[in-house]
């Protein structure tokens, strides 16, 4: 299913001020070309009444001087040209005695009453003189006033071929100086900060009708901003307060077992301690979850993470099982800042590693690789499906191992990820090998603060 693209307010208001405009003339036009067909007939309904008027002196000079049998005369035309309004003078018995050069008596009525009548597409107008002895009958096609009101009213059309341009010019430039810019501007202020960037916006320059926006998203800000708060409160106040009681109850199971004489009971107490070990582990990983999943993974600043780097891998290295297998493939990088909060990215890259070690082969080697824009960490191991890799990253998901281990340390990785806008990625087998596992992350271009 294809997502039609949204329209933007520019585009939508300038479309609407062209339609608008060209709706308006168009209505406008229409009323004139009524008034206008009304104007027109009645001017030429006067044209044609004057005409016949004007011809009755000569047609009645013409009647005294005419003698029986003399044919019509026609007046001749003074250049060439067409006339719009013609004439024929009749006598009482319906003979023609004069004409214009352009006249069409057959079609005129030989006895039309007198006054205005509408006749085969022709505007008739007849007057009687002298007891009715001479008849002046003017005519005008139907066709020449339509006409005429058609080149008025494309007069009036014609103005909208340049009309239109510069409506759509004036909205865009007025538009987008009085409305759309300021909007724009807010945009691109929003866009640009960076995104762990949580100061308020400011509804500086927007206009009356914006500036609520942007005081609820200030609004919503501060929300956001307090609940992050509220969040990293509460994770460092369950972190004191869960692990302070676990540590001290695997402290006295372990003196228990130093203290303990029968073996039985020592295994008891063992396997006690190896529990509240995992007990540690759970709750230390729920809270990186809780970290990954509840924001503030986004540094206020872009830095470079080398240096974070290199204490996770310090920390590491105190253990056996890590330390004798890990190397290390570490540009600089101090060169590269990058926009992810150090205390994520810590968590990010120890899980990375431990997975790696726990999960992996246990003689095999670790691979850690960063050049301050992506870290990779490779594992040997035999490969896994492609099915498998899919759940990798949910919670409390493990492949086919034995090895001990909550199902959460990728689901973290793969939280802060998103939280980040990182890109996470795991293959197997390792590229270029036919087995291992390979766990990348790519961080994003930071944004400008």
């Amino acid at each position: 299913m294809t997502t039609r693209r949204p329209w933007s307010l520019g585009r939508r208001m300038g479309l609407g001020l062209s339609v608008a405009i060209v709706v308006s003339w168009l209505t406008a036009a229409g009323v004139a070309g009524l008034v206008l067909k009304h104007e027109i007939d009645t001017v030429f309904d006067s044209a044609l009444q004057e005409v016949a008027q004007r011809i009755l002196p000569l047609a009645y000079s013409e009647l005294l001087s005419r003698e029986e049998g003399d044919p019509p005369q026609h007046l001749a035309p003074i250049g060439p040209h067409r006339e719009a309004i013609t004439y024929v003078v009749r006598d009482g018995e319906g003979r023609d005695l004069l004409q214009s050069s352009d006249a069409e008596p057959a079609r005129i009525p030989k006895k039309p009453s007198d006054g205005f009548a509408t006749v085969d597409g022709l505007r008739l107008y007849s007057e009687a003189a002298v007891s009715g002895s001479i008849r002046v009958t003017t005519v005008e096609p139907i066709a020449h006033r339509a006409e005429t009101l058609k080149r008025a009213v494309f007069g009036l059309l014609l103005p909208l071929t340049a009309l239109v341009p510069l409506a759509l010019f004036a909205a865009a430039h007025v538009l987008g100086r009085s409305l759309l810019g300021p909007i724009v501007a807010f945009r691109d202020r929003i866009g640009s900060r960076g995104r762990g960037n949580l100061d308020p916006l400011g509804a500086t320059g927007l206009p009356l009708e914006i500036a609520p926006i942007a005081g609820a998203v200030d609004a919503l800000i501060e929300r956001l901003r307090g609940a992050l708060e509220t969040e990293r409160s509460f994770t460092a106040n369950s972190a004191h307060e869960l692990r302070t009681p676990i540590a001290a109850a695997l402290a006295q199971t372990q003196r228990l077992m130093a203290e303990i004489d029968d073996d039985a009971l020592r295994e008891r107490a063992r396997a006690v301690a190896a529990s509240l070990r995992r007990l540690s582990s759970l709750s230390e990983k729920l809270l990186q979850l809780a970290k990954a999943e509840g924001g503030g993974l986004l540094a206020e600043r872009p830095g470079p993470l080398g240096g974070v780097l290199a204490l996770v891998v310090e920390e590491v290295d105190r253990r056996r099982d890590i330390a004798d297998r890990l190397t290390q493939e570490v540009a600089a990088g101090d060169d590269v800042a990058v926009d992810v909060d150090a205390d994520a990215f810590a968590i990010l890259a120890r899980n990375l590693i431990e997975n790696a070690a726990i999960h992996g082969d246990p003689t095999g080697r670790i691979v850690l690789r960063f050049d301050g824009r992506a870290l990779e960490v490779e594992s040997d191991g035999p490969a896994i499906g492609p099915e498998t890799l899919v759940r990798l990253g949910r919670r409390f998901e493990r492949g086919a191992t034995r090895a001990e281990g909550s199902g959460l340390g990728l689901a973290i990785v793969a939280a802060i990820c998103r939280g980040a806008g990182a890109r996470f990625e795991m293959l197997s087998p390792a590229p270029g090998r036919v087995d291992g596992f390979l766990a990348r992350v790519r961080f994003a271009e930071p944004r400008a603060t």
